[in-house]
């Protein structure tokens, strides 16, 4: 008995650690991007740990319950990236680069409730700047 309802909850684990993340459109000014949505613990702690590529306009959209003071870091993460901290209204408050591997905080100076992650200089690359809106479906 005690086996199987081990075996059942490593199943369970599994499964739910494997689950596809939510994808949605967002619009930056004039530029459509592809994103995750990672809105659980769970998901914002994978992040984009251990992949190898990210598609050009695409990334990881990173939802909180509240407004807060945000923290990221790149353990296990392989690929250079931008954050930019957003709002609960959509304005991009702060954007910063990230590097490979490095475990040193980049830390949110605004309360916000969203991160962006995407490939490192994407934002510059496009014009995209502090202050510049972000719009973010209201089931989010």
């Amino acid at each position: 008995m005690r086996k199987t309802a081990i075996t059942l909850l490593t199943i369970i684990l599994f499964i739910s650690c494997n689950e596809k993340s939510q994808t949605v459109e967002l619009q930056i000014a004039d530029k459509t991007i592809n994103v995750e949505v990672v809105d659980n613990d769970q998901s914002r702690a994978l992040g984009l740990m251990n992949r190898e590529s990210l598609e050009e306009n695409s990334g990881m959209l990173f939802v909180f319950e509240s407004e807060r003071k945000l923290s990221f870091w790149m353990k296990n993460t392989l690929i250079p990236l931008s954050i930019a901290y957003i709002s609960k209204n959509g304005e991009i408050k702060e954007i910063y680069d990230m590097y490979p591997l490095d475990e040193t905080s980049v830390k949110s100076i605004r309360s916000v409730l969203y991160a962006l992650e995407m490939n490192q200089g994407w934002f510059e690359k496009n014009g995209i700047e502090v202050g510049d809106s972000i719009i973010i479906p209201e089931n989010l």
